[in-house]
């Protein structure tokens, strides 16, 4: 996986294009280290990409041909790779982009549907494609994608392993937005720079109060919300707000 950073973003990139840029448990844990380590402080935002003309084809299935000795051990497997991938993309506080540049499938899509936006080339072809060699929607396919297209969508794309262009991906709201190709990176760019513009840390507050309450009962989450605002309302980036809006001028956010 390459890593870069620019400007205040990290760039994460699968390069493996002669294999469409199928994830390894390497690859898994590398892209799980680097999400884990980013904070607020450093970045303003986080992108995944593809090398070459794929997002990332799923899993590597010549790596899953190395069937584990038992199911505890393919339980420990899973759970410190492609496992910790979930965790530190949902937990991140910073915001992660995926910038679809082609084929998004399997553990791909559920990238996809793991990252806080997403926009995609709309010549990209998704997949949750599983199903077609015997396994269940891992990479958080089954905790994060019915949230995001709905109960019935996401069993048809689990059940069927069905390939589906980047408009459908639109429709479902996996994406935010498929765009023409040779306009993607102008699309991400715009996308990352507003986010640089903003309160990063507070965002990172939105993101975790929306993630954490998806699960509470709705008492609970409104105390949790509460709980946030309050931390948000003795912040720098509140006061900075404030004054910017009565000096009638565009907030300098840190």
């Amino acid at each position: 996986m390459q890593r870069d950073t620019d400007d205040g973003v990290l760039r994460l990139t699968f390069d493996r294009p002669d294999s469409l840029n199928a994830l390894t448990m390497e690859t898994a844990t590398e892209l799980a280290d680097a999400i884990e380590a980013a904070s607020p402080e450093e970045y303003d935002a986080i992108v995944i990409t593809g090398a070459g003309d794929a997002f990332s084809a799923g899993g590597d299935l010549e790596s899953m041909a190395e069937t584990p000795d038992s199911s505890q051990a393919a339980y420990e497997r899973v759970t410190e790779t492609f496992g910790r991938v979930v965790e530190a993309m949902l937990e991140c506080p910073v915001p992660i982009v995926a910038k679809v540049n082609g084929d998004a499938i399997g553990a791909g899509l559920s990238i996809v549907a793991l990252a806080d936006l997403a926009f995609a080339a709309d010549d990209a072809t998704f997949s949750c494609a599983f199903v077609r060699v015997g396994l269940i929607p891992d990479t958080g396919g089954t905790v994060i994608l019915p949230h995001i297209v709905g109960l019935r969508a996401a069993k048809q794309l689990a059940f069927t392993g069905e390939f589906f262009d980047a408009a459908r991906a639109a429709d479902l709201d996996l994406i935010n937005e498929a765009v023409p190709a040779d306009e993607l990176d102008d699309r991400v760019a715009d996308t990352v720079a507003g986010l640089a513009n903003g309160p990063t840390a507070t965002i990172g507050m939105m993101k975790r109060a929306m993630h954490e309450n998806m699960s509470r009962p709705w008492g609970e989450a409104l105390d949790y919300e509460n709980l946030l605002q309050a931390q948000a309302r003795t912040s720098d980036a509140h006061v900075e707000g404030v004054t910017a809006f009565l000096e009638d001028r565009e907030p300098e956010f840190e």
